[in-house]
C-alpha cells in the first residue's frame, strides 16, 4: 500500500525527499504495489522531446493491484457503492470479490469479440457500475479504454472513435439523468452511421425496459454475452509504459487531443494522491460526484480508490433531482466521509438556498474536495459553513487531464487552507512560476506562468497519434519545463492560487488580471448567481473587461449594474471594474460544466461569424440568445 502523510513535519520531510531525490522517493512508493517483474530503472526523461518514462521494464497490471491483491483481506468489503438516479430504486453494493468476478467475465467477453492487447475500446455510458467494470476489463487484458462522456453529440463521438481507430463501442440503451431519459444507443448508431470503419462490434448494456433499434451483425447485449463467461481471467502482463487509456480533451485548435496515460506511473501516482489528499482511512465511504467520462472519474472514482482498497460511491443522477437536497441526502444515507465535487455544482446548490443542506445530518463528512476550476471565495465559505460545519477541511485541488492526478492541494488537517488558493504542491511536484521569457521567479507575492520543471509518474506521455502536438502544446513554450497553460499567483507563504488559463488573463492598461479573480469579486454581490468574465478589444485600455452575469430573477436594471461595479471596485480596485455588463439567462457550458470562454470572447468582440463548433456544449441554443442580446 502507498504511504500516508500524517502531520505537517511528515509533509515537509516527504516533500524535501521528493525534490532532492525524486527517483528514490518514487521508488519507495512503487514498492507498495505488486510487480510481476521488477523495473530496472525508475526514470528516463527529456522534456525537450516530451519524453517521460517511469519504472522502466517493470511488468504489472493495474487491475491486479486494484482487485486481486485485496481479496484476502477485504474480499467481502464493498468496493463500489452505487446510488441510482431514482432515490427509491435499489442501491447496489459490489464487493471486491464480486467486482473481480465481474471484471473477469467482462474481460473474457471482450476476448471472445476478438479484442486483444493494444486494441482501443470506446465507452459511451451513463454512471452505472458496468462502466467501471468495462474499463477495468479492458485494463485486465491490456486493451486501451477511451471513455467519451455520454452527453457528447454523435459527431463528437464519431470523431473520437475514428481518431482512436477503436474496434468496439460499449454503450447503454438509455441513460437516466434526473428527469431525463436519454436514448444513448441512438446517438451511438448515428455516430457509427457517419462512418466508423474500424468498429466491429457494439456491446450494449440494458439500462431500461425500452426497445431499441438493433443491428444483428454488429450489436450484442451485455447480459447475453458477459454473464455467461468464466469468472477467471489471468491479468495480462503489462509493461509499465504500455498504454492504459486515451482521454480526449478540447484543444485550442478545436480538434480534440487524445491524452495518453500509461500503466505503471499512473497507478503509483493516483494511488498516492488519493490516499494523501483525501486522508482516506480504512472503511471510510468516499464519494466523488464526477462522471467517469472525465479524468476526475478515472483517477478518483475508479483507479485511485480501488488501488487503496477503498469503498467508492458512484452516483447515476444529478444534484438537483428529485430536489436540490439530493447530494446531501446521499451523504446522510451512506455516511459519506470524503466528498469531492465541482464549484459549478456548489454554486448551483448554494443558489437554491441554505434550507436544503440544513435538512440533513452531514456530520460524518471529514474532507470536502473541489475540482475542475478555481473555487470562488463565496462558494468556498458556503461549502465550509453549510456542508462542512467548519470542521471538514476543503481541499481545493488543481490538476489537469494531462497530469493524471492532483498536483497542488492542501492536505486536510496537515497543511492550512486559504479560500481561492489551491495551496501547496504535493510531494514530487516541482511547481515554478516563470515570466514570459521563461525565467523562474524566485520571490513570493508574485504572479507568473505556472510550469513544472520535473516529471511526476502520471504525466502525459503523448497525444495519441501525434507526438509532435504533445511537444508543441506542453513542452515548447519554455524549454525544459511542462507548461500548464495557467497563470498563477504565489502569496508570501508560498501558497499557489491558479488564476486561470493564460488566455483567461486580461491585460487592462498594462495590469494583468485573472478572469477568475474578477468573477470572484462580481459573485460577492448577493443578487449575482454566476458570472463569466472575458477580455474584449478596448480603444483606450487595449483590453477591456466584459462580464456576462446571471442575476437572481433575471434582474437587468442599471442600479444593479452600478452596485456590481462598486462591488468589484471594492474587492479588487477601480482598475478591475467591468467595462461592459451583459445580463444573460445562461452561459455556454461543456458537458463537464466548464464555461466555453472562447465563444464568450468572440461574442464580446462582436465576432459572430467564426464561432466554430458548438456541438459539444450542453446548451448550444444559448449561443443564439447571447448573440441576439449582444446585438440589441
Amino acid at each position: 500500500m502507498t504511504s500516508q502523510i500524517k502531520n505537517y513535519d511528515e509533509y515537509v520531510s516527504a516533500y524535501k525527499k521528493s525534490i532532492e531525490d525524486p527517483e528514490a522517493f518514487w521508488d519507495q512508493e512503487a514498492k507498495g504495489f505488486t510487480w510481476f517483474e521488477a523495473y530496472s530503472k525508475v526514470l528516463n526523461w527529456d522534456f525537450n522531446q516530451a519524453k517521460s518514462e517511469w519504472f522502466i521494464n517493470g511488468k504489472t497490471n493495474i487491475t491486479y493491484n486494484c482487485l486481486d491483491r485485496h481479496i484476502k483481506d477485504r474480499g467481502d468489503q464493498t468496493a463500489i457503492l452505487w446510488e441510482p438516479n431514482e432515490p427509491n430504486d435499489p442501491v447496489r453494493k459490489i464487493s471486491y470479490k464480486q467486482l473481480l468476478d465481474e471484471v473477469c467475465q467482462c474481460a473474457n467477453a471482450l476476448k471472445s469479440f476478438g479484442i486483444k492487447k493494444g486494441d482501443r475500446v470506446i465507452f459511451y455510458m451513463p454512471m452505472v457500475p458496468e462502466l467501471a467494470i468495462g474499463i477495468l476489463a479492458c485494463a485486465r487484458i491490456g486493451a486501451v479504454h477511451s471513455v467519451v462522456f455520454a452527453g457528447f453529440s454523435a459527431q463528437a463521438l464519431h470523431d473520437r472513435i475514428n481518431d482512436a481507430q477503436a474496434k468496439l463501442v460499449v454503450c447503454s440503451d438509455y441513460n437516466k439523468r434526473g428527469a431525463k431519459f436519454i436514448p444513448v444507443k441512438k446517438v451511438v448508431d448515428e455516430a457509427l452511421n457517419m462512418g466508423c470503419p474500424s468498429i466491429e462490434k457494439c456491446l450494449v448494456h440494458r439500462n431500461s425496459s425500452e426497445t431499441v433499434r438493433w443491428n444483428w451483425d454488429r450489436d450484442i447485449w451485455w447480459h447475453h454475452e458477459v454473464h455467461k463467461q468464466n469468472k477467471t481471467c489471468i491479468a495480462e502482463r503489462m509493461d509499465s509504459e504500455d498504454m492504459l487509456f486515451i482521454l480526449y480533451t478540447s484543444g485550442s485548435t478545436g480538434k480534440p487531443k487524445g491524452v495518453v496515460h500509461t500503466c505503471g506511473g499512473y497507478m503509483v501516482y493516483t494511488a498516492y494522491t488519493f490516499r494523501n489528499v483525501f486522508q482516506y482511512e480504512d472503511r471510510d465511504i468516499y464519494w466523488c460526484t464526477a462522471d467517469i467520462g472525465w479524468i476526475t472519474g478515472h483517477s478518483y472514482i475508479v483507479y485511485g480508490p480501488l488501488l487503496n482498497g477503498a469503498t467508492t460511491l458512484m452516483f447515476e443522477g444529478v444534484p438537483t433531482f428529485p430536489d436540490p437536497g439530493r447530494f446531501w441526502a446521499i451523504c446522510e444515507k451512506h455516511n459519506v466521509n470524503q466528498f469531492y465535487t465541482a464549484p459549478t455544482a456548489i454554486r448551483a446548490l448554494m443558489a437554491k438556498g441554505n434550507e436544503w443542506p440544513a435538512q440533513y445530518d452531514l456530520s460524518q463528512l471529514k474532507v470536502l474536495g473541489s475540482v475542475g476550476e478555481p473555487i470562488n471565495e463565496e462558494a468556498w465559505h458556503w461549502y465550509n459553513e453549510h456542508i462542512g460545519y467548519q470542521t471538514a477541511p476543503i481541499v481545493d485541488t488543481w490538476w489537469q487531464t494531462e497530469t493524471g492526478g492532483i498536483l497542488i492541494s492542501p492536505l486536510p488537517n496537515i497543511t492550512d487552507t486559504k479560500p481561492t488558493y489551491a495551496s501547496y504542491p504535493l510531494p514530487g511536484i516541482q511547481a515554478v512560476l516563470v515570466n514570459h521569457e521563461g525565467q523562474e521567479i524566485i520571490e513570493n507575492e508574485v504572479e507568473g506562468l505556472l510550469c513544472i520543471k520535473h516529471p511526476w509518474p502520471s504525466i502525459i506521455r503523448t497525444t495519441y497519434g501525434d507526438h509532435e502536438r504533445c511537444k508543441n502544446v506542453y513542452f515548447s513554450a519554455f524549454p525544459g519545463m511542462y507548461f500548464t497553460g495557467d497563470g498563477a499567483r504565489r502569496d508570501k507563504d508560498g501558497r499557489i492560487r491558479v488564476i486561470g488559463r493564460v488566455d483567461d488573463v486580461i491585460n487592462v492598461s498594462g495590469h494583468r488580471m485573472g478572469t477568475a479573480e474578477v468573477e470572484n469579486a462580481i459573485n460577492q454581490h448577493p443578487k449575482v448567481i454566476e458570472s463569466a468574465v472575458v477580455g474584449f478589444p478596448h480603444e483606450i485600455k487595449g483590453e477591456g473587461i466584459y462580464a456576462y452575469i446571471i442575476s437572481q430573477n433575471h434582474l437587468t436594471d442599471d442600479n444593479l449594474k452600478q452596485e456590481i461595479i462598486q462591488t468589484v471596485a471594492k474587492e479588487i480596485g477601480p482598475i478591475a471594474k467591468p467595462d461592459h455588463i451583459h445580463f444573460v439567462e445562461g452561459l455556454p457550458k461543456t458537458r463537464s460544466g466548464k464555461i466555453m470562454r472562447r465563444l464568450l470572447r468572440k461574442i464580446a468582440a462582436g465576432d459572430f461569424d467564426s464561432l466554430g463548433d458548438v456541438s459539444t456544449l450542453i446548451n448550444p441554443e444559448i449561443v443564439d440568445n447571447l448573440i441576439h442580446s449582444r446585438k440589441v
